[in-house]
């Protein structure tokens, strides 16, 4: 924790993930505007008093829909991370342990690795109707094989090391070593990479709701709100600009907080730093 607190993006981007967390969350109790409500009389306003950032092109505040549609853009980044986690983190985990199943694992691994991401997530809409679930579900699958390669690595290296040989040898049971010994000695690898794995996920599916394949009209959503301001970018360009510059914000930040945590919890790095 003092070697991240010394780290001034890593803190300048866990603020900003912070504050975008706390207001998003708390949009439905800010005294915001109906992110549905139009209003013609309104459209295409630039930032003043009564609206902050404008209005889009049916006059709906664009604050209160930057705000509302963040719970979404973040649930999902955080929801399909859970999923990789849980489930290529489970795949890599037995892949690195037991050596007789790694092959087979690795090898469907690398099948769905050889999809674009896209085209992988695109894949997993089009059996699937868009819609938000179908957003988490498609963006999800594609971390899994992210996570699966990730996880066997650091468990070959935990696996190896003289600590889980002794624990192995002295009678430990698998369960006993992959959760006392392994699991600990991993985690840092793991929570830097889910810290990265946030930032492309929330990308991942902005551009799917800007192709029309997320989370669908009226409601708000970072992605579908440049998509749908596309066609004012002469008139009123902050109707698509305000949108990407959230974006932008919360992904740069989760790679700053991630740098930072990457800084922080490297062994290797700490020691290298004290040779230099």
């Amino acid at each position: 924790m003092r070697r991240l607190a010394r780290h001034r993006l890593a803190l300048a981007g866990i603020v900003v993930l912070a504050g975008v967390l706390v207001a998003s969350a708390a949009a439905p109790w800010l005294p915001l505007q109906d992110p549905l409500r139009q209003s013609v009389r309104e459209r295409l306003q630039g930032p003043s008093a009564a609206h902050w950032l404008g209005t889009d092109q049916f006059g709906r505040d664009l604050l209160s829909r930057i705000l509302h549609g963040g719970r979404l853009s973040l649930g999902v980044g955080l929801l399909s991370v859970a999923i990789g986690l849980v489930a290529g983190g489970g795949l890599g985990l037995v892949a690195g342990y037991w050596a007789r199943l790694d092959n087979a694992i690795m090898r469907g691994m690398d099948v769905l690795l050889s999809f674009p991401a896209i085209l992988l997530a695109i894949l997993v809409v089009t059996i699937m109707r868009p819609g938000l679930l179908t957003v988490i579900v498609a963006v999800g699958v594609r971390s899994i094989p992210a996570y699966a390669r990730m996880v066997r690595g650091a468990v070959l290296a935990v696996k190896h090391m003289p600590y889980t040989e002794a624990a192995l040898a002295l009678g430990a049971s698998h369960g006993r070593t992959i959760g006392a010994t392994i699991l600990p000695n991993s985690f840092a690898p793991i929570l830097v990479f889910s810290t990265l794995q946030v930032a492309n996920n929330i990308l991942l599916a902005a551009i799917l709701s800007y192709l029309g394949l997320g989370v669908q009209p009226p409601t708000a959503e970072w992605g579908i709100m440049v998509s749908q301001g596309r066609g004012w970018l002469r008139d009123a360009p902050h109707v698509s600009i305000v949108p990407g510059l959230a974006i932008f914000a919360v992904v740069l930040a989760c790679n700053m907080a991630g740098d930072g945590l990457r800084d922080s919890l490297d062994v290797r790095l700490k020691e290298s730093g004290k040779g230099a």
